[in-house]
């Protein structure tokens, strides 16, 4: 596949804009990558004969978005009312609305839920994610569920289930089996597209026996632990009484912490804990609209950027527009520290590509998120118009002042093409939207049921 006449943005380091650019893409890699005349001249006719080049118009070429944190499992929270007050803390939001809507999940739900997550994702230019899931109620073969949906798709992502003690300990034995099992399974997937890691909700809702023997099975199945970090006061508060040690002491003290640990949100994290984060090489992500949503408060991102944390940026189920995440990134630690030079649109970048690809290189060998040759040819092409100059010094302005995921036209997962023009090219929207339907109002009566 050869790619031309497009505004190309490497997002490496140090980042190249090459006007009237080109990408050639060969065994699902970027095999070249230039000026358009260059590549016409190396590999036109090849090109032609297979009748596989993408004029590209002048619209921008730039690298799949990666979420590093998502739960496709909560897509049918969308216009769901739960009886009763409303939450007014955090733990009762899971208690009232989470805890209940994954207890109503069944295998197909899972399956409907995932699927309307990729299509998404494919609209809005997303091509690699890592999801965090949660059925207690339909536990044993729901990572595989996902990970069909995810080959169907064409996406690349990465697949754990949540371990907590929430559901009792048949319960947490089911999501460690079931995370050993998918990745057992995962070593045998001749595409590379599906992966696997260890979920752990939050230390509140996991024993020091359940941490321990998480830790042990992520390790011997050689996979990274995903987990969420001192998202809300209460995870701290529950920490240091019943353990005497905040949340990242802890997980140092169980041996959770290390270059293979992904840790989502970290809002209410203290100096030393940042400090043990950052020897440790762990990865951090951060939800800035889900924060918002749940006011649990904004996490310390500069902080923990200023002291060498791996940064990146997720949703936590939120829409797969990347773009819209990298904006509120920004706006929300301006306004929090009623700072105008907090975070800037390079920091924030910055997390969503290179520190975004750092993370996903725990599971992908090729590099995501880039493009140079030798990486994965996940691309995608936007029709945005700048109308004041565009440069390598100020892309990072234009992604989050100008650009949306909604002018995405075309997305590329493995050099195979999802979205061509606006059109799906592999999953049938119209169904997929028609089932899923059916399927939350299902769901739905059984969340009503457990009020």
């Amino acid at each position: 596949m050869l790619i031309t006449h497009g505004t190309v943005i490497t997002m490496t380091e140090p980042g190249q804009v090459i006007e009237d650019g080109a990408l050639r893409v060969r065994h699902g890699l970027i095999a070249d990558i230039g000026p358009t005349q260059e590549l016409l001249a190396r590999h036109g006719q090849a090109a032609e004969q297979a009748q596989d080049e993408i004029d590209a118009g002048g619209k921008l070429i730039l690298p799949g978005n990666i979420c590093a944190h998502t739960h496709f499992y909560g897509a049918f929270a969308r216009g769901m009312a739960i009886p009763g007050q409303p939450a007014a803390d955090f733990v009762q939001i899971l208690e009232r609305l989470w805890w209940k809507l994954d207890r109503g999940l069944d295998l197909e739900g899972v399956r409907y839920s995932a699927l309307v997550c990729l299509i998404n994702a494919i609209r809005h230019g997303t091509t690699t994610l890592i999801d965090h899931h949660a059925s207690p109620n339909a536990i044993d073969g729901s990572l595989s569920a996902i990970g069909q949906a995810v080959r169907e798709a064409g996406l690349r992502a990465a697949l754990c289930y949540e371990v907590t003690d929430r559901n009792g300990m048949a319960g947490a034995q089911a999501g460690i089996s079931e995370n050993v099992r998918f990745a057992r399974e995962t070593r045998t997937d001749l595409s590379d597209l599906v992966k696997s890691a260890f979920g752990l909700h939050a230390l509140l809702t996991v024993s020091d026996a359940t941490l321990d023997q998480s830790v042990d099975a992520a390790r011997d199945n050689h996979i990274p632990l995903h987990l969420h970090v001192a998202e809300g006061q209460a995870d701290q508060a529950h920490s240091l009484s019943a353990h005497q040690l905040r949340v990242v002491e802890r997980l140092l003290a169980h041996n959770a912490l290390n270059d293979q640990t992904i840790c989502a949100h970290c809002i209410h994290v203290d100096a030393h804990e940042i400090d043990l984060l950052a020897q440790q090489e762990a990865k951090v992500t951060h939800q800035p609209r889900s924060n918002m949503n749940n006011a649990v408060g904004a996490a310390p991102v500069m902080r923990m950027l200023g002291a060498g944390v791996c940064v990146g940026l997720g949703n936590d189920g939120f829409s797969n527009n990347a773009f819209a995440e990298m904006k509120f990134a920004d706006l929300l630690q301006r306004h929090t520290q009623a700072d105008p030079r907090a975070m800037g649109a390079d920091r924030v970048v910055r997390m969503a590509y290179i520190n975004n690809a750092q993370i996903a290189r725990l599971f992908w060998e090729q590099p995501v998120g880039t493009l140079q040759v030798g990486a994965a040819a996940d691309v995608i092409l936007a029709d945005y118009k700048p109308f004041t100059p565009l440069h390598a010094g100020n892309v990072p302005w234009h992604i989050l002042f100008g650009m949306d995921g909604s002018e995405i036209t075309d997305t590329i997962c493995d050099g195979r093409i999802l979205m061509r023009d606006r059109r799906l090219t592999t999953l049938d929207e119209t169904a997929i939207t028609a089932r899923a339907r059916e399927i939350a109002a299902q769901t739905w009566a059984r969340v009503q049921a457990m009020a």
